[in-house]
C-alpha cells in the first residue's frame, strides 16, 4: 500500500508542478518534508529578514532554529507573548523580508494557489513585496478545479485553523464552515493566483508528504 501511495503521490505532484510551471510558477516536487526543509534553508543568508506567514506546514517543517543558526533574523507574528501592536508590525515588515515562508490552502490541477486569510498579510505577502516567496504544499492540498479547493478550505482548512486558533466560532462546533458573521471570524479575504505575479520571484514545492491543514 506505501508504493501506490508513494506513486500516487509523486504522479499528482508533478502533474501540479507542470501546470504551475505552465502559469509562471518556479515549482518543483520533492518526496518529503525533510527535502522541503533542506531546499529553504539553502535560500537563507546571514542578515536575511525570514518572514512566516502563520503556516501549520512551515511549524512542521521546523526550520525557524536552524535558520536563526545561519544568522537570519525570523519575523513570526505567532511567537507568544507579542502584544497586538507587535504583532502588527511584525505582519508589516514581513511584507518587504528577504524570504517569505508560507503554504496555501489548496493548489489546483490547473496550478492554481487558492487561498483564505484573516487579515490578509500571508496572501499579500505572497503577491507582492518578498525578494522571495517559497510556498511548500504537501500533496493532500491538491484540488481538481478552484470550486473544489474553496470547498476543501471550507470542509477541512478554515474549521482546523479555527481550532488552532480558538476563535470559537462556529465551525469549531461543527466542523466545517457556517459562513458566520462572527467577529472574530478568520475567513475575510479570498485570493486566487492563476498567474505568477509580474513583480515576485516565487517557488511552489509541491512535497509527497501530507502537510497542514
Amino acid at each position: 500500500m506505501g508504493n501506490v501511495n508513494n506513486w500516487h503521490a509523486e504522479v499528482l505532484g508533478n502533474n501540479v508542478v507542470q501546470a504551475l510551471k505552465k502559469n509562471y510558477f518556479d515549482a518543483m516536487y520533492v518526496e518529503s518534508s525533510e527535502e522541503a526543509a533542506e531546499y529553504i534553508l539553502e535560500h537563507v543568508k546571514s542578515g536575511d529578514k525570514v518572514g512566516f506567514g502563520g503556516s501549520d506546514t512551515i511549524s512542521t517543517l521546523r526550520v525557524q532554529e536552524r535558520i536563526k543558526e545561519l544568522g537570519a533574523e525570523v519575523l513570526d507574528h505567532n511567537l507568544p507573548n507579542l502584544s497586538p501592536k507587535e504583532k502588527l508590525d511584525i505582519r508589516r515588515a514581513q511584507l518587504t523580508s528577504d524570504l517569505f515562508l508560507c503554504s496555501s490552502n489548496a493548489v489546483t490541477l490547473n496550478g492554481e494557489l487558492v487561498n483564505v486569510d484573516g487579515a490578509g498579510n500571508r496572501v499579500a505577502a505572497m503577491t507582492f513585496g518578498p525578494k522571495k516567496v517559497i510556498v511548500v504544499v504537501g500533496v493532500n492540498k491538491i484540488c481538481t478545479d478552484e470550486a473544489a479547493a474553496f470547498e476543501r478550505i471550507k470542509l477541512e482548512a478554515a474549521p482546523k485553523n479555527t481550532k488552532r486558533l480558538a476563535t470559537g466560532t462556529s465551525c469549531n462546533e461543527m466542523g466545517f464552515c457556517m459562513d458566520c458573521r462572527s467577529e472574530k471570524r478568520i475567513c475575510r479575504v479570498y485570493s486566487v493566483i492563476k498567474r505568477k505575479p509580474l513583480a515576485t520571484d516565487i517557488t511552489v514545492v509541491v512535497v509527497g508528504d501530507r502537510l497542514g491543514y
